[in-house]
Formats: structure tokens, C-alpha cells, sequence
């Protein structure tokens, strides 16, 4: 008699719709709780992310202080919110200078509306609409994940330096 189960077969890819802002909080948490090595955020200008709260900055310091190699790159149109609302974002950003990377989207890009976050090009949160808290979180779902991955380099291509962890830019 064989045994019906592979230990190499990847977990089933797991998807979860969200149509409210509690919805959309609790599916980025489950997000940062996932075992991964990079974290890939594009968002217009990170206000939905919370990143003012202590418990979001707690998570992303859980994920970044897990291993020396990970890491945190964020795409964003603007990025006053993060330099003038998030202090607690701004103090990770110094303490991880090494692992935290922000940038600016060029002005051509700034008519993209949508937002997500991408876990190793595995699993991922994206809302169409950055405006609405309505979306879908998809965990182990390493061809679509991927996709959102390879469309994140491309807007990351198009951006430039725009946040340090420094007043002098250094």
C-alpha cells in the first residue's frame, strides 16, 4: 500500500475576499504573520497600512527582526504621510536602515490606483481600489503571487529614493 501524501506538495494556495476596513486590517496581520524573506508594499500613499499604530510597527519589527536577511521595500506616490504622520515607522526605517528601503514612484505612474503587498512571491494582500477596503488575501498562491511580485519590480524600476531614515538624507 502506498501513501497518498506528498511531504514535498506545496499547501493548498488559500484565498480570503475582505469588504471592510477591520477586514483589510486583519488580512495584512495575517500577511506579516506568514514566514517569508521579503516584503514588497506598493500603496499611493500608506495611510490605509496604518503605519502610525504600534501594534502594525510592532509586526513589521517582528518580521524584520526575525533574520538579518530580510526585508521591507515600499513603493509609494507620496510619501508625506510616512515622513510626517508615521514617527514609529520613521524610527524602524533608522533601526533597520540595512533591511527598509522606501521610494517614490515617478509622475507617470501616479494614476496607479490599486495597492498590495507581496510576501516572497507567494502569498499576497491587494486591494483594486487603494480608495476602498475591499480586496483579497491569497496565501500560497506562488503563480499569482508572482505576478504581482514581477509587476511590483516594474513599478520599483520606475521610483526613486524618496523617505531616509535620516534628516540629512544619509
Amino acid at each position: 500500500m502506498s501513501d497518498a501524501r506528498q511531504p514535498d506538495a506545496a499547501p493548498a494556495a488559500d484565498y480570503a475576499l475582505f469588504d471592510s476596513e477591520s477586514g483589510f486590517q486583519q488580512a495584512v496581520d495575517r500577511l506579516l504573520e506568514q514566514p517569508g524573506r521579503e516584503l514588497r508594499v506598493f500603496d499611493p500613499d500608506l495611510v490605509g497600512l496604518r503605519l502610525g499604530a504600534p501594534e502594525r510597527v510592532a509586526r513589521l519589527e517582528r518580521f524584520l527582526g526575525a533574520s538579518r536577511a530580510r526585508r521591507l521595500y515600499v513603493a509609494l506616490h507620496d510619501p508625506e504621510h510616512l515622513a510626517r504622520f508615521c514617527p514609529r515607522m520613521m524610527d524602524l526605517l533608522k533601526r533597520y536602515s540595512h533591511a527598509v528601503q522606501v521610494q517614490r514612484t515617478h509622475e507617470e505612474l501616479g494614476e496607479l490606483r490599486d495597492a498590495f503587498l507581496v510576501l516572497d512571491g507567494i502569498s499576497f494582500v491587494r486591494r483594486p481600489e487603494a480608495r476602498f477596503a475591499r480586496g483579497v488575501i491569497c496565501l500560497n498562491d506562488r503563480a499569482e503571487a508572482s505576478a504581482m511580485r514581477a509587476r511590483f519590480l516594474e513599478i520599483w524600476a520606475a521610483s526613486y529614493p524618496a523617505v531616509s531614515a535620516t534628516t540629512l538624507g544619509l
